[in-house]
């Protein structure tokens, strides 16, 4: 029995609102130094982690190119983890790369299921 079988959609379009919104303010930490961040050369590798944040967050959010914009923020996380967190141990909550780990396969799903019925892309369609 699927309880809000009904609201899918509607439930999707926030799962990757909220997600691309989250994900965007570690590009802002990053780029601009904001929301406790510490700005970051933008021609370094964390630099560029924080252009693909910043840029698939806003994409994500809005539901506009979210597939491509997901597929591209799953590879980072998953680059973020074996790079920076998998040295430190094999347990994700050990070696605190839980939330990239489970970024990657957020981000993963949204690229399988695009922008959805209620995006940008699709309001962009119909006008």
């Amino acid at each position: 029995m699927v309880i809000l079988k009904n609201f899918e959609e509607f439930i999707y379009c926030i799962f990757r609102a909220v997600s691309g919104f989250l994900f965007m303010q570690h590009g802002i930490q990053k780029l601009f130094g904001g929301l406790g961040g510490k700005q970051v050369e933008l021609f370094s590798l964390l630099g560029a982690a924080g252009v693909i944040e910043f840029t698939c967050g806003i994409l994500i959010l809005v539901g506009l190119f979210s597939g491509l914009a997901a597929f591209i923020a799953s590879g980072q996380m998953a680059v973020a983890y074996f790079m920076v967190h998998l040295p430190k141990g094999f347990w994700p909550i050990l070696n605190h790369g839980e939330l990239a780990a489970l970024y990657a396969f957020v981000f993963l799903y949204i690229a399988s299921r695009g922008d959805g019925k209620y995006s940008l892309k699709r309001l962009a369609q119909k006008s």
